[in-house]
């Protein structure tokens, strides 16, 4: 039986409709022009003003070859072409086509040269064109940007981003498989000097839009650099309020007092390498223990101040069916997971050359996640509750509109390619666990179009904030919400993440304290944003994505996207080797071998003692052997070890054949045999001499 509030906050949803068709109407006489904010040199966008790409099927497209590109990478890094060839002249590039056939989303292009490819962009033609209805356009285009933005046909055009990316170093000390990087495979060290950190972190906030973007730095191991702490440390000083890690969180396990230190110097979220629940479920990564390291870092991180984010490669076949657990693990532990990171594998680093059979058995896309998220937990509604991630761009909008001309930083905003990432919200009572999508309660699609309303009138931040609140309540349905949830706990959800009203829920800026985290953290409310963000491949690349990308690299030749860094032509391979350290001979040399732990080896952990809510089930389950039993390699090195072998059955077969041919020829010639029926035919003297072993015979 519904609480009677519920039936209060039906009426006033009701009310707030009608109200808001008053509020519109009169809100777009003569609406403003808009402003220039002091974080950009062009005006805030209105909805219709923003671009968007060819979107729908079929349509043509800007791809690569994947022969091409490593053919041509290989040969600017044998010095046989200069590096300006990427800016220059289309490396590699031939047109694709994204079509429907067999209920599936397909990209398909030809290379006159290398043939035919062909790979899956979803497996459900309805979620796939939900995502591109949806899209609400692009970002302002990145301006004053020309020294950092000059890339070729790799170039990023639109946009600040949302997520710079710094790689300290290529160290790693684990040996995944698959690893995007390669790391500890490419025979030397790049590692950034602590010269270089600054001038990365400096030149990012001279481009405009200047956004509030958040750094998150990365590797192989970040934690590895010398200078790890004092690059968190910088970037909090230069205005970054959202300074990440990206981490297999075997130092954070191994060390509370790290963990205090890194919190100390400002980081604020770990993205924490999470592979499933359960040691069996991580086998795949080579480490004995890897789910206690898991465990120990995110008590060490929490217990420190560190929001941490579970960051999950999902293969096909080798962890799919950890989708669910590890939802469930996030419901069961509110406190301390509010955010997911899903990223279907992107066949690059140690998987570029992978073959087409452990390519097409392994391949995992969006649509996968979001339905294998309702079969493994009953969550969501693949187009009901899941969208692009740069819907919430309207929002951000909303938010950049609120806080005025004079603000200094723009909001943290994701205008990338529908094809890019998608998420679904879900909010949890972290008292009863209770979980509900936030769009089974309120209207996700009609709230954007308000907003977007809103955000075309331009009005001041009063008009605007009454605007949002009338919004949110005609698209609330109280009886869809959690039991105990209230409009008022919607409201105040909104505010606490835009920071609109200036109401103090505890700071998020550099001056943040400890105080201001166990404020924040003391919300019954868990927001737990399930995403999924699915880097491309040299199989599916497009360049429509890689020109909006939101999570740019930022190197010694400027910043890249994402996808054009990690694959495509393959510019960190290319900018590794151009600035590289040092060989790794002499690397060791100089400073030792850093720990890798790999072959089962376990981390060792002081304690395993933890106080995270596990479902045992999960925990003791084995390891997925899907391919297993198809026969099919799991990864790079196993599909090297099994070619390695046939090539060694192969030869073998081959010289008994040799054998068995030259045996054949003494008994004929030699011994002048007289040969049975099915031997009885004559081999010309002259094949002795095209011998390759004629002392066989001798």
């Amino acid at each position: 039986m519904p609480k009677p509030i519920k039936y209060a906050e039906k009426g006033l949803s009701y009310l707030a409709n009608g109200a808001w068709y008053v509020f519109d109407t009169l809100n777009h006489v003569r609406p403003s022009p808009g402003f220039t904010p002091a974080w950009s040199e062009k005006p805030l966008l209105k909805s219709w003003q923003k671009v968007k790409p060819p979107l729908g099927w079929p349509r043509e497209t800007d791809s690569l070859c994947p022969q091409c590109v490593r053919e041509a990478r290989k040969e600017i890094l044998d010095g046989k072409k200069d590096i300006s060839v990427l800016l220059n002249e289309k490396v590699g590039e031939i047109k694709a086509t994204v079509i429907e056939r067999d209920g599936k989303i397909l990209m398909v292009k030809d290379c006159p040269i290398h043939g035919h490819f062909e790979d899956v962009m979803a497996i459900d033609t309805a979620f796939f064109k939900h995502l591109e209805d949806v899209f609400p356009g692009s970002d302002i285009a990145a301006h004053n940007d020309e020294t950092l933005h000059n890339h070729g046909s790799s170039t990023i055009k639109y946009g600040r981003g949302s997520v710079l990316t710094v790689d300290l170093t290529n160290r790693c000390n684990m040996m995944c498989d698959p690893c995007f990087m390669d790391a500890n495979q490419v025979g030397f060290v790049h590692e950034l000097s602590w010269e270089d950190i600054k001038t990365l972190l400096d030149n990012a906030i001279t481009i405009k839009p200047r956004r509030q973007m958040s750094v998150q730095f990365s590797g192989g191991e970040p934690t590895l650099s010398p200078h790890f702490l004092d690059a968190v440390r910088y970037a909090k000083e230069v205005g970054y309020n959202s300074v990440q890690a990206a981490t297999n969180g075997v130092e954070f396990a191994k060390s509370p007092e790290f963990a205090k230190a890194a919190a100390e110097a400002g980081l604020r979220y770990v993205y924490l390498q999470f592979d499933g629940v359960g040691n069996a479920a991580n086998s795949h990564r080579l480490v004995g223990n890897l789910f206690d390291v898991k465990l120990q870092a995110i008590e060490h991180l929490w217990s420190a101040g560190v929001d941490i984010v579970p960051v999950t490669t999902i293969l096909n076949g080798i962890n799919n069916e950890q989708v669910g657990r590890i939802v469930r693990f996030a419901i069961d532990n509110p406190r301390k997971i509010n955010f997911l990171s899903f990223q279907p594998v992107s066949f690059t680093g140690r998987d570029e050359e992978i073959s087409d059979e452990r390519r097409h058995a392994q391949r995992y896309t969006l649509s996968h996640l979001a339905h294998d998220v309702k079969q493994q937990t009953g969550l969501g509604e693949p187009v009901r509750d899941w969208f692009p991630i740069s819907f919430m761009s309207t929002f951000t909008d909303w938010a950049d509109l609120v806080h005025g001309p004079q603000a200094q930083w723009g909001q943290l905003t994701c205008g990338c390619h529908p094809n890019c990432g998608v998420g679904m919200a879900v909010m949890i009572d972290k008292e009863t666990k209770e979980a509900v999508p936030v769009t089974a309660f309120l209207k996700g699609e009609r709230l954007a179009r308000d907003v977007a309303r809103v955000n075309d009138a331009a009005r001041g931040k009063f008009l605007s904030v009454v605007g949002m609140t009338l919004a949110l309540l005609r698209n609330y349905d109280p009886f869809q919400a959690p039991t105990h949830f209230k409009i008022v706990d919607l409201l105040k959800k909104f505010d606490k993440t835009f920071g609109a009203t200036g109401r103090n829920y505890g700071r998020v800026d550099g001056r943040r304290t400890q105080a201001d985290i166990e404020q924040r953290r003391s919300d019954r409310w868990n927001f737990l944003f399930v995403a999924g963000m699915w880097f491309q491949d040299l199989f599916n690349y497009d360049f429509r994505r890689t020109e909006r990308c939101i999570i740019p690299y930022a190197t010694q030749m400027g910043e890249i996207s994402f996808c054009a860094y990690n694959t495509g032509v393959g510019w960190r391979q290319i900018i590794e080797k151009m600035h590289m350290t040092a060989t790794l001979s002499k690397w060791y040399e100089e400073h030792g071998r850093h720990q890798i732990y790999a072959g089962g080896k376990k981390v060792e952990l002081e304690s395993t003692a933890h106080s995270l809510v596990l479902d045992q089930e999960a925990v003791s389950a084995g390891r997925q052997t899907d391919l297993d039993q198809l026969g099919i390699a799991k990864t790079a090195r196993e599909e090297k070890l099994r070619a390695r072998a046939r090539g060694k059955q192969e030869h073998q077969q081959q010289q008994e054949k040799e054998r068995e041919r030259m045996m054949h020829l003494y008994r004929q010639h030699v011994l002048k045999e007289q040969l049975g029926e099915k031997e009885d035919h004559v081999i010309p003297l002259d094949t002795l001499r095209k011998s390759k072993t004629p002392q066989t015979v001798a």
